[in-house]
């Protein structure tokens, strides 16, 4: 349960699941924006077919809030058409790291506006972005606290290395959507 801002009352929490080409999404939030978007865990990639599944709510579609319904044409955009992402508007946010002033909302905002479909940045650089260079492994928390991944793509963040580094969907999800971008990106490019 969330509290929203007016008296501390529960929010009416959602729920829809997106069928997308990694599998089954599940994406709460309420009248007031989302609360969190849960990705599957992959033990193997999808084969070219499955890349291919149309993004469909499969559950909740019949009460799906505005937020609700902003994320998923944002989500369906991302995969289907990723052009199209930025056209669309980005959902409100209603979970309490959102709310209140931290470091981890400064990262997850700069994250958000920052780093643009298909770049990658180092957690070095982006506490650089976020105004604290020192702040690497706080970056690398703040990543794995992201309640809205793939909408703040915190799957673009990688270590100064080049490696992909960790990721709350699995190391197959973030290197699966490090690649989309990159080849939708060059698609693009042509």
């Amino acid at each position: 349960q969330v509290n929203s801002k007016q008296g501390g009352s529960p929010c009416k929490e959602k729920h829809v699941v997106l069928l997308s080409p990694v599998g089954k999404i599940k994406i709460s939030g309420c009248e007031t924006g989302l609360h969190e978007i849960k990705l599957p865990k992959m033990s193997v990639l999808p084969s070219r077919a499955e890349s291919s599944v149309p993004c469909e709510v499969c559950e909740g579609a019949e009460e799906m809030t505005e937020p609700l319904q902003q994320c998923t044409a944002w989500l369906r955009a991302y995969f289907c058409e990723p052009a199209t992402t930025g056209t669309l508007p980005v959902p409100a946010f209603h979970h309490p790291l959102l709310q209140r002033d931290s470091f981890t909302r400064q990262v997850l905002w700069t994250l958000l506006n920052d780093v643009k479909f298909g770049e990658a940045v180092s957690y070095k650089q982006l506490a650089d972005l976020a105004g604290n260079s020192r702040a690497a492994r706080a970056v690398g928390g703040a990543m794995r606290s992201n309640p809205i991944p793939i909408i703040i793509p915190c799957h673009r963040v990688i270590r100064s290395s080049g490696g992909t580094g960790n990721y709350g969907g699995g190391q197959l999800l973030k290197e699966w959507l490090l690649c989309h971008e990159k080849l939708q990106k060059e698609k693009l490019a042509r």
